[in-house]
């Protein structure tokens, strides 16, 4: 996937430059295109040589706004870029590269909470507070409901992962006891 990485790389930073600092909400777009883009039968579409890509972008920006989408000027630019280039494969790359890119400027990270149970609202900001104290960062919390992890959390902040799950401590005893 390094090839992706570094095709979606410039597409991010251009994205990000053009921006001036003014990301807000464009996260958020640009992850509901690349969701939208990721669609097999888009794809197809988009890898048809008989299919311009004004084509293809127009089906993709019908599709946005039937989902109550206003797509943003530079996120059309940057569309219509990608699929001028052929490159709508590497949309969802390109829109974990940006969101990285904003993460690294406003010095938060992403974090993925699993639970075995919902966490209430209350117990929620707790937790992302001690997180945030753990990681030494602000975090921008998602979570995601996990029952095989029997209770605890586990939590994934890009390459670090602090895992509390009982899951986790039975398997520590087990390679304990065998060994």
């Amino acid at each position: 996937m390094a090839e992706i990485a570094t095709i979606a790389r410039p597409y991010a930073e251009a994205l990000f430059k053009a921006t001036n600092g003014q990301t807000a909400g464009l996260v958020e777009q640009l992850d509901a295109v690349a969701a939208l883009a990721a669609h097999p039968e888009l794809r197809q579409l988009a890898d048809n040589p008989k299919v311009a890509a004004t084509q293809v972008f127009d089906v993709l920006g019908g599709a946005a706004a039937q989902s109550g989408l206003n797509l943003d000027s530079k996120i059309g630019n940057l569309l219509r870029t990608v699929l001028d280039n052929g490159r709508l494969g590497a949309l969802p790359e390109i829109a974990a590269q940006f969101k990285a890119l904003v993460n690294a400027q406003s010095g938060s990270s992403d974090a993925l909470i699993q639970s075995a149970f919902p966490i209430e609202p209350g117990a929620l900001a707790d937790t992302v507070a001690a997180l945030e104290r753990r990681f030494g960062r602000k975090l921008n919390a998602q979570v995601e409901l996990q029952p095989e992890l029997i209770g605890g959390i586990r939590v994934v902040v890009g390459d670090e992962v602090l895992d509390t799950s009982v899951k986790a401590r039975l398997e520590q005893m087990k390679v304990a006891l065998t060994a």
